[in-house]
Order: structure tokens, then C-alpha cells, then sequence
């Protein structure tokens, strides 16, 4: 059966991880299909023109400074939220980093807890009252997590990174079974390398200040193409990842199939680019 496409108009959505790259995109794409929208993340200077922007084109959105480390601060978020627009329609639990390292490192075991802080616990920050608001409201409703396509793959010295990415798919599976009765869809985000400050945070984060392992820019894809691959989930909640390079996804399927032929590769990628890195 072919479910009916659902106006977006007037119906709410808290976006943490606003602030720039793939929740900014969002945030603009929510706001052209007539959402409200909460604009949630530390950086209270670039939420706020956002927020101006979004109104000066005719949409509705409040700028609201969390930190998704702090589970009161998000709660806040979704509380700001109902109280600015009415009851919550979808949440967007996008914050989060990566960085480059071995998890064999001693000196690396501060920043391994704090990407597991911010990924996987500040994901839950976020769903865990917005699923609340949901259920008491009983009209259905949409939460969403941003994880990525190395959720299904274990990449060499982004390990931490692929681990938390795999935590917020395993979790949004599990959550998609459990909410299907109370019809709150779940969906987890899969983009590929993406033309944000990503991978800039990435190499400031990593021990040796730069990246030896980036992904080329000729592959990345704009965040405004993520956007709109979660409008159209948004619009149409059936299925639970979204993914917006068929390529990729087929790529890293395979990979699983094949693991004996991955680690293969896998090893080779790693000589090349250590090598590489060395120059």
C-alpha cells in the first residue's frame, strides 16, 4: 500500500548540529517546506543568522544554544521547541565530529570518550525527550540521527569514528522496531564525504594536525543534497536509512559480503597512504 505523502506545513522540527554543513542545509530545506524550525548548537552567533535568514525568506525558526554533551541542554532544546511552534513533529539529532587516530594510542583514550560523548550520547540526548514528546502526543512523528556510510565499515585510523557511526545505526534499527506500533518512524542518515568543515574539524582533532586518509573532493557531495534526501524521508517515512549515493551504498553492502577481499583492500589503502603521508 502506498502511503500518502505528508505535508510538512506548520509541523516542527528541532535540528541539533545547526550550525553549519549538513544540519544548516536541513535546516534551510525544513524551512522551505514550511517547518518551523529549532535551530539547536553551541555556536549562538551563526545559529542566530541563520535563523535570520530562514525569516527574512518568509519561514519561521529560533536560534537556541546546546551543547549535546549536556542532556538538560537538550531536553531545553525540545521544550523551546513546543513552546515557540506547538508539539514537536521530528528531531534531528546531527551533531557530532570525526577525527584521525589508532585506538591503540594511550594519549588517544580522551578523545575516544569525548567522540563516543558527542556522537553516540548526544544522539540520544536529543531522541530520548523528543521520542517522549512523541509518544505523549500520540500523533506519530519522525526523529532521525545523522550517522554515515562508514557505519557499515571499519576504516583504518577512523575506527572511533566508524564505531560511533555504527552505535547511531544499531540504535536506530533497534528504535525503528520498537516505535513502528506507535507509527514514530526512525531514520538513520548515511552520507558519503561531504563539502563541509568536516574534515577540517577532523584534521585539527587528529594528533598529527592533518589527514593522510581524506576523502578527494572530486567525491564529496554538497550538504544541500543530504538535505533534501531527509525532506523527502520527512514527506515519505517508510524505510529506515537514507542514503544518497546508490554507488556507495551498494560499495559498502559488498564489502561486508566480501570480507576476506576488503580487509585486502583495506590493507593496501593503508601502505598507500601512510606512504603518501610521509612525503
Amino acid at each position: 500500500m502506498v502511503m500518502p505523502r505528508i505535508d510538512l506545513t506548520n509541523k516542527p522540527i528541532a535540528i541539533a548540529g545547526a550550525s553549519s554543513g549538513i544540519g544548516a542545509a536541513t535546516a534551510r530545506a525544513c524551512a522551505r517546506a514550511g517547518m518551523p524550525v529549532a535551530l539547536g548548537a553551541r555556536r549562538t552567533d551563526r545559529l542566530q543568522a541563520l535563523a535570520a535568514e530562514i525569516q527574512a525568506s518568509g519561514g519561521r525558526a529560533i536560534a537556541i544554544e546546546c551543547d549535546v554533551t549536556d542532556p538538560d541542554a537538550c531536553r531545553r532544546l525540545i521544550d523551546k521547541t513546543e513552546r515557540a511552534f506547538g508539539p514537536l513533529f521530528a528531531a534531528f539529532a546531527n551533531a557530532g565530529y570525526g577525527y584521525e587516530g589508532s585506538v591503540l594510542t594511550d594519549d588517544e583514550d580522551q578523545a575516544l570518550r569525548d567522540i563516543f560523548e558527542t556522537n553516540v550520547w548526544g544522539s540520544l540526548h536529543i531522541v530520548r525527550p523528543a521520542i517522549e514528546r512523541l509518544r505523549a502526543h500520540n500523533s506519530g512523528g519522525h526523529v532521525l540521527m545523522c550517522s554515515s556510510c562508514l557505519s557499515k565499515l571499519g576504516v583504518p585510523y577512523y575506527g572511533p569514528y566508524c564505531a560511533t557511526k555504527a552505535a547511531q545505526d544499531h540504535l536506530g534499527r533497534a528504535l525503528r522496531a520498537e516505535l513502528a506500533s506507535e507509527k514514530i518512524a526512525v531514520s538513520t542518515v548515511h552520507p558519503i564525504g561531504t563539502k563541509t568543515e568536516f574534515f577540517d574539524t577532523a584534521a585539527t582533532r587528529s594528533s598529527s594536525g592533518k589527514l593522510a586518509f581524506p576523502t578527494p573532493d572530486a567525491v564529496r557531495q554538497p550538504p544541500e543534497k543530504v538535505a533534501r534526501a531527509i525532506v523527502r524521508r520527512l514527506r515519505h517515512p517508510r524505510g529506515g536509512e537514507v542514503w544518497t549515493s546508490l554507488g556507495a551504498r551498494t560499495m559498502f553492502a559488498m564489502a561486508n559480503a566480501m570480507p576476506g577481499m576488503t580487509d585486502r583492500v583495506l590493507r593496501t589503502a593503508v601502505r598507500k597512504g601512510l606512504k603518501k603521508a610521509e612525503r
